[in-house]
């Protein structure tokens, strides 16, 4: 593969990084793994666009940069497209593939710019006063259509300017709705409004329709239990209800001859604890079919066949990350991609519109994340990006275990040796709790950045296991919904059996067992150290050790009472025995917190409450607070020091 990158006069601030070896893992040496993400493909499947992310850390900044590149899939040279200093992302290519949309900051807000395929200066379309977000070319290549918030009325912008903006929660709404920028006119038009907000649209083949999905409000929480699914012209006239039932209903997309759109649905039931099959709804006669349950029942609709009989559905399977086909006439799935990749991920998938190319990106748990070209007839992937070719340091042993739980519920993880393991020697064990609960720990590259550096902690000499258990996605529905009202318990016994299974082995020192976990992995470690003093050390990052105060607090409402199975007012039993601040009394387990100032997710109160609540009892705690971060760190500087400060708490009780 050829590249070609060229250099500005301009200073850009990025890291600098040798491409010499270096003896040891780092955060900084994982931050070199750079992100990709977001692809794209023409329509005659010759060009393919992707978005690479990297850190900017020099002098006073923190910060990500986005750029896009572009790479011709016969000469298979890539070419990086954008250079600005601020970031650019979602490129779109037109229909005839002579141009590429996309959005970027450059200009402040995100707004859509537009770029020869070819090459040479970018030009900004749009100006919108929020920005714009989901940008869309129309068939016939005359129009792109985007999503964008309400912009503020006149008196709204006047109670701002005299500080009398008081907010009312829940009311005023700023919905997001569908517009399209026309480019031979250089004008915007607004195709929906109302009171609702759209989630995501799709346009029919002909470009006369926009199938979307819509929420009542804007709230987060909304769109977890209840999505419908609309059509209306793309001139915005003869709006029209389609699917209408408890429960959601969303990303809809069209089939090829535009007679049908398959969707993802929790089947006309509240499913807040995860639920995604895949429908067919025929506009000729207006009838929805449910087609085949996948491995997972949790999809994501890549695209239709060109034949229109399959789709083509990404999903987890277990540790990896994989590509089915779904038959629309009811039956079973194909495994497309498991038999030749039956290890790793695969992520960011599209395919060409009027070819059987496919691009996606992909990695595993010794190989980088790069973009791959494929076919729909032949799941053989090649490689044509080169964006990680960097001598990084040497990995550690990493494979996948299993055990058996309390119950003989089978349960799966991922172990990390220690750098330099030796055969008969006993090494400090960290247990590693991911997110959700329905998070999963998947096959990705070992050395990649995270609020977790995997290969850092190997180098300082720990072992890492990183449990699957009950709960997680990727192991079906069943076991996705094991963790219904049992928080705490039988999802402890998955975690503690986990490193109980390591010490078996022979390889871990039962008298040098840590926790760590973040958001439901912090739930987790928090009743652990309530219900164990086995560990020598813990650090909590995002929890939530008290469901009371959570419940009316986070942006989630429901997600946390589908799992509780009841209003706390209804069952205050049930938030109590699943809270470990209520059972806190006897921990002696040092327990770092960390969490973010701004955090919607899990309020920052929930880690304030374990502090205090530690602190008191006279337990050795400390609390590191993040300023200006949400649900985890977003600047890459703190995404840097997190491993550390666990890594320094950890050592001082090794």
């Amino acid at each position: 593969m050829i590249y070609r990158n060229t250099l500005l006069s301009i200073t850009l601030y990025f890291i600098s990084f040798t491409l010499s070896a270096q003896d040891i893992w780092s955060p900084l040496e994982s931050m070199k793994i750079k992100s990709i993400s977001q692809t794209e493909i023409s329509n005659d499947g010759k060009s393919i666009a992707y978005v690479v992310r990297e850190p900017i850390m020099e002098d006073k900044k923190s910060e990500y940069l986005s750029q896009i590149w572009v790479t011709d899939t016969e000469s298979k040279e890539n070419i990086q497209y954008t250079f600005n200093q601020k970031s650019s992302s979602s490129p779109k290519f037109s229909p005839d593939g002579k141009k590429i949309a996309f959005l970027s900051s450059r200009s402040g807000k995100n707004q859509i710019w537009i770029m020869n395929t070819l090459g040479g200066e970018a030009r900004m379309l749009t100006k919108e006063k929020k920005g714009v977000r989901s940008i869309k070319w129309s068939p016939d290549g005359k129009m792109i259509s985007f999503l964008k918030s309400d912009d503020d009325t006149e008196d709204e912008i006047k109670s701002k300017e005299n500080k009398t903006d008081v907010i009312l929660v829940d009311k005023n709404f700023k919905y997001s709705h569908i517009y399209s920028y026309h480019l031979d006119e250089d004008t915007v038009t607004q195709v929906t409004s109302g009171n609702y907000s759209v989630n995501s649209f799709d346009y029919s083949p002909n470009g006369k329709k926009i199938i979307f999905s819509h929420q009542e409000d804007t709230n987060i929480n909304t769109g977890f239990i209840n999505t419908d699914i609309s059509v209306i012209d793309s001139d915005g006239k003869n709006l029209r209800l389609l699917v209408d039932r408890p429960g959601r209903d969303g990303n809809p997309i069209f089939s090829g001859d535009g007679n049908k759109f398959a969707f993802i649905s929790s089947g006309g039931k509240q499913e807040s604890i995860g639920l995604g099959d895949v429908f067919v709804y025929d506009l000729k006669n207006d009838v929805i079919n449910k087609l085949a349950n996948t491995f997972n029942r949790s999809s994501n609709i890549i695209s239709w066949t060109s034949d229109d009989e399959n789709l083509i559905i990404s999903e987890s399977v277990k540790t990896t990350g994989q590509l089915l086909l779904l038959p629309t006439n009811g039956d079973g799935y194909i495994s497309w991609s498991k038999e030749k990749y039956s290890n790793g991920v695969i992520s960011s998938v599209v395919k060409s519109k009027f070819s059987e190319k496919i691009v996606l990106c992909y990695e595993n748990l010794n190989t980088p994340v790069e973009v791959y070209i494929s076919e729909t007839n032949k799941p053989s992937f090649e490689k044509i990006s080169d964006i990680n070719n960097l001598k990084y340091p040497k990995l550690s042993k990493t494979e996948i275990i299993s055990w058996k739980s309390y119950d003989g519920k089978e349960i799966e993880g991922i172990l990390t040796y220690p750098k330099n393991y030796k055969k008969g020697s006993k090494y400090p064990v960290i247990l590693q709790i991911h997110g959700g609960p329905a998070g999963v720990f998947s096959e990705r590259f070992n050395g990649r950045p995270g609020i977790y550096m995997t290969e850092y902690f190997s180098e300082k000499g720990y072992i890492t296991i990183k449990p699957n258990p009950r709960g997680s996605t990727g192991y079906g529905k069943e076991f996705r919904y094991a963790n219904y009202k049992d928080w705490g318990y039988g999802d402890y016994e998955d975690v503690v059996s986990g490193v109980d299974k390591v010490i078996e082995m022979g390889i871990g020192d039962p008298d040098r067992q840590f926790v760590m976990g973040w958001s439901y992995g912090g739930y987790l470690t928090s009743f652990i150290v309530t219900k164990t003093n086995r560990f020598k050390a813990a650090s909590m990052g995002a929890g939530l050790p008290n469901l009371i105060s959570m419940v009316t607090t986070t942006d989630i409402q429901d997600y946390l009472v589908a799992h509780m199975g009841a209003e706390f007012w209804e069952d205050y039993d049930t938030y109590e025995k699943h809270s470990a601040i209520y059972q806190i009394k006897n921990t002696k387990t040092p327990t770092q917190i960390i969490h973010g100032s701004n955090d919607l997710r899990v309020p920052f109160t929930q880690g304030q409450e374990f502090y205090r609540a530690l602190d008191r009892l006279g337990v050795d705690t400390e609390m590191v607070v993040y300023p200006r971060t949400p649900h985890g760190p977003r600047e890459p500087k703190f995404l840097m020091d997190v491993s550390d400060r666990i890594l320094t708490w950890f050592e001082k009780y090794k």
